[in-house]
């Protein structure tokens, strides 16, 4: 027998539980499991407080601040195998150092739901499958008697494969209930079946990893070569910028890329910004490989998410396409990243945990030892100075293939037309003449509704929103006026509330174009694609699917048509009202402006067919204008890289933004005073003032959704030095007298000043 003194006291669990707290928290091993069992990466239900919570063990120690008799005992270790493996868990953790953001909650953002709450890791579910007799029963007879048991059956038959009980956990009724009265019954029973995940409607076609299909496709000079170098990188990381214009075939390079990254039995991880470009991807991925796929994003329901990265997991799916979590993808056999649309601001999460995809991409990249492909026809000038400074190697496509030319761009000065609700008479001329022709014809106005405001014109009233320094926004296809900021909502009314005159809908939205466009196009068939009319899951795809076909010939919508489409027939891009973005405040602005301006005129032309561009302005002399028509974005980009450096601005110095909100205007103000004054006596103690306190000031638009905002902004030239600063400055931010009277969050490296 051992001798007491012998023995070893078991580990301490070091916690990451998903709480706005920093640090891990201490645990004792739960009942019955040994030190052997546990391993960084599992997840341990814990007693946090009077709740249970699923965190997950990052590290195992010998001892702990606490006695150990304080400590309480993890109740449970919900699997053998970390759903985390070493090299995800040390991303998590360097992400929760670099933006200051508490582990529990980083590792949750990077956790499906289902796994959050405590399912399973493995590829089992339970589903609800249809008998025969469940098949063949009167469902809508049933409904009468047992309105719950007839949804639920309709529920279960419309899926042959049966439905998911996890799909069902999201009802909000006592589904459990009718389900036992439907087994009971005969009509149905309950099987436990693989969780197929790389498709969102069925399980994916089974085939060898690493099989394609080659292109037929043959490649211009500059494609070659840039796959030749990408593809030579392959095993080792290196970052590589593909700079190419619109429609300059990117895609197929990332596509003869990953054929060899696949053929070496690695999977593909590639990242895109928007829900709306995943489909039309996908299907062109689906067309060139026979290998399954796992797809992530936030249209999925929890099962299919779930699913999506089981198939990951596993190594089962070879290639993973997903929008800005999917970053977080299990990726066991690493073998590229690809970042499309790099210049994206929808990679940066702008709540909660508030990460950029595209820089944990390539910091995951260069963790994993293997390359990293950052595609834009628009690259950031953050990417632009990385290839400059040799951190990156650029790669350009400066021609379309085949005969394809760039199309001709030309301005109009809306100062010298007639308009029509924002068409001007050249602009009607034009859509007739490409229409006549046989071509399609794209209008993009970034404004969503029918009209951004509704005014009195007797007294000046514009209909306000009560709860934010804004406009109501008039949506007629509802009746309702919106605002979207916060998305208050009311009725439109008869007159002014003000002095009772009549009112009037000012400006132009795509409600309203969409309007002007059926008066002046009876017999043609258009789209509207935009927040608004897109809601529905599907309706995106469908509208995309008529104007492939040809049967939409008019397309009008917001800044969602912009990025990566691609409409082979569309001769006409039209941009109706450029001077939207030429005046911002914010020192992005000029960079967003010119990229959606680039993007969305690259639209035109692809094919065979030759593009026009017309962009309608008042004010065409602007030097921005000027200078990308005359010498392209390339010649913008370094003009603003330029400008960036003398006024100090990213990529030449770094960011943190702390914003605070309350419901009045005083409590943010104060707080943030406190903050600035431990900034600057931070700053003051280090070894030179590396870093600047400007601030604090009201945000620009000062109340939103019923709370006054303000911000405190921080810039330094060193990002060793801001980061040793931030080290030292976050952590006491929750403990500044009037912390708890805001809400407060700190935003590093923010996209978004204004």
């Amino acid at each position: 027998m051992a001798k007491w003194s012998d023995m070893t006291e078991p580990k301490i669990l070091k916690v990451a539980v998903p709480v706005p707290l920093s640090g891990l928290f201490d645990y004792l091993p739960p009942r019955g499991v040994s030190d052997t069992e546990l391993r960084p990466g599992c997840r341990v239900q814990v007693p946090f407080g009077r709740k249970q919570l699923v965190g997950v063990l990052v590290a195992l120690e010998t001892s702990s601040a606490l006695p150990r008799s304080k400590l309480r005992a993890a109740l449970q270790l919900l699997e053998t195998e970390p759903v985390l493996d070493a090299d995800l868990l040390a991303l998590l953790v360097w992400a929760s150092d670099y933006y200051q953001h508490p582990l529990g909650e980083v590792i949750d953002a990077a956790l499906p739901r289902l796994l959050r709450q405590g399912r399973s890791a493995s590829e089992m579910a339970k589903y609800a499958v249809a008998t025969t007799a469940g098949f063949a029963a009167d469902i809508a007879g049933m409904a009468s008697r047992a309105p719950r048991q007839a949804e639920l059956l309709g529920r279960i038959v419309g899926k042959p494969d049966g439905a998911a009980l996890d799909d069902l956990a999201e009802l909000d009724w006592d589904w459990r209930g009718a389900l036992r009265s439907l087994v009971t019954k005969g009509l149905c029973e309950i099987q436990l079946q693989s969780a197929q995940g790389a498709s969102n409607e069925a399980p994916p076609s089974k085939h060898e990893p690493g099989a394609g299909n080659r292109s037929e496709l043959t490649l211009t000079e500059a494609q070659q070569e840039a796959v030749s170098t990408i593809s030579a990188g392959l095993g080792a990381y290196q970052a590589f910028l593909l700079d190419g214009v619109t429609g300059s075939g990117k895609t197929e390079v990332y596509l003869r890329v990953i054929s060899e990254v696949l053929a070496r039995g690695r999977q593909a991880l590639l990242l895109v910004p928007e829900i709306g470009l995943t489909p039309q991807l996908l299907a062109r991925f689906e067309k060139r490989f026979d290998v399954n796929m796992a797809v992530l994003h936030s249209g999925l329901s929890d099962t299919e998410r779930l699913a999506a990265w089981r198939g990951a997991a596993s190594g089962d799916a070879r290639l993973i396409i997903g929008t800005r979590s999917a970053v977080f993808a299990p990726f066991p056999d690493p073998g590229i990243v690809v970042i499309d649309e790099e210049h994206d601001g929808s990679f940066k999460q702008q709540d909660g945990f508030r990460y950029s995809a595209r820089d944990l991409g390539i910091m995951r990249a260069r963790r994993l030892d293997i390359p990293v492909v950052l595609g834009s026809a628009t690259p950031s000038l953050e990417s632009i100075n990385n290839a400059l400074r040799n951190r990156s190697k650029r790669l350009r496509l400066p021609e379309r293939p085949g005969s394809v030319s760039h199309p001709q761009v030309r301005l109009l000065d809306m100062r010298a037309h007639a308009s029509r609700q924002g068409l001007s008479t050249p602009l009607i001329a034009a859509i007739s003449r490409h229409l006549e022709s046989g071509g399609q014809v794209l209008l993009f106005l970034n404004r969503r509704g029918y009209a951004p405001a509704l005014f009195c014109g007797a007294c000046g009233w514009v209909a306000p929103c009560d709860r934010c320094d804004a406009r109501m926004t008039l949506h007629m296809s509802s009746g309702r006026l919106r605002c979207h900021h916060c998305g208050r909502e009311t009725g439109i009314p008869a007159v002014c509330g003000a002095c009772a005159d009549e009112l009037a809908a000012v400006g132009q939205g795509t409600e309203r174009m969409q309007e002007t466009l059926h008066e002046l196009f009876p017999k043609v068939n258009i789209a509207r694609i935009d927040r608004d009319s897109t809601q529905r899951k599907g309706s995106m795809q469908k509208m995309l699917d008529d104007v492939q076909s040809g049967r939409t010939r008019i397309l009008i919508g917001t800044q969602m048509l912009t990025k990566g489409h691609h409409f082979p027939d569309v001769t006409l891009v039209a941009v109706l009202n450029a001077d939207q973005g030429l005046f911002g405040s914010d020192f992005r602005s000029n960079e967003r402006f010119a990229q959606t301006l680039v993007q969305v005129a690259g639209r035109a032309g692809r094919a065979e067919k030759p593009g026009e561009v017309v962009i309608q302005t008042s004010y065409p002399e602007h030097p921005l204008l000027q200078r990308l028509i005359s010498e392209g974005y390339g010649s913008f980009a370094e003009a603003a890289l330029d400008e960036r450096r003398q006024s100090r601005w990213p990529p030449f110095t770094h960011l943190a933004m702390l914003r605070a909100e309350a419901p009045g205007p005083e409590a943010p103000r104060r707080y943030l005073e406190r903050a600035a004054r431990l900034a600057k006596e931070l700053a003051a103690s280090m070894s030179s003032n590396v870093v600047q306190v400007l601030g604090p000031a009201p945000a620009p638009m000062e109340k939103r959704a019923g709370r006054y905002r303000a911000q405190l902004l921080l810039q330094c030239a060193s990002r060793e030095r801001f980061q040793a600063f931030l080290k030292s400055w976050a952590p006491e931010l929750g403990q500044l007298e009037g912390a708890r009277q805001v809400r407060w969050s700190l935003d590093v490296d923010p996209i978004e000043l204004f």
